[in-house]
């Protein structure tokens, strides 16, 4: 794959994205204006739903223990 490395390369590379861009919103909207109730409700469920008791709540958090060293290093 080529890169774009001059200014106009450049400008056309941006200009496809920002059209595929709109192609895909497009066809989001459609999609979704083709679902049926029913349909739209059996997504969101399942999008939404949460597994029981997938995580210890005992755990400790990587990112609160990264956190709490960081602390530790500004004082």
């Amino acid at each position: 794959m080529k890169l774009a490395t001059t200014p106009e390369e450049q400008r056309q590379w941006m200009q496809q994205w920002r059209e595929t861009g709109i192609f895909l919103d497009e066809m989001r909207r459609y999609e979704l204006s083709q679902l049926t109730p029913e349909q739209a409700m059996r997504d969101a469920r399942s999008v939404l739903s949460i597994p029981v008791g997938w995580r210890n709540p005992d755990a400790v958090c990587g990112l609160i223990e990264q956190q709490a060293l960081f602390a530790k290093l500004r004082k």
